[in-house]
């Protein structure tokens, strides 16, 4: 009897947290971006935010189908994570070189994405580390 494969509830909750805190910083990003001329670079942003969620919910996904099929290989997991990766990073690198300035935002969301991901994965250790009183 195969094991039931799921995606942890915390691992969800954060992908959820992330992504609604990304949007709303997303939405002041873009407000003081246009207020300093530059309504692109906020709307790159918020790309970046929506990308980057995209991506982690797509790892989210093929780690689950990863763990329900015997047949895959870790060399051909990798290979799905790398290529996801490096779709990302061009679409990234392709923005940002053509609409210049603006476009650099895309990476900004792309990293205030990640952050948020860690801080929102770190919180729960903490909480479990702290000393109770």
């Amino acid at each position: 009897m195969k094991p039931a494969v799921f995606t942890p509830a915390s691992a969800v909750t954060n992908l959820r947290r992330s992504t609604v805190l990304g949007l709303v910083l997303s939405a002041i990003a873009i407000a003081i971006c246009t207020a300093q001329g530059h309504p692109l670079a906020g709307v790159f942003g918020l790309l970046g935010i929506v990308v980057g969620a995209f991506n982690n919910y797509a790892l989210q996904r093929s780690v689950i189908r990863f763990a329900e099929v015997e047949t895959v290989t870790r060399k051909k997991f990798a290979g799905s994570v790398l290529m996801r990766l490096a779709a990302v990073t061009l679409v990234a690198i392709a923005i940002a070189l053509l609409m210049r300035p603006d476009g650099l935002g895309i990476f900004v969301g792309l990293a205030a994405f990640q952050a948020l991901m860690l801080i929102g994965a770190a919180i729960p250790v903490f909480r479990y580390l702290r000393p109770s009183s």
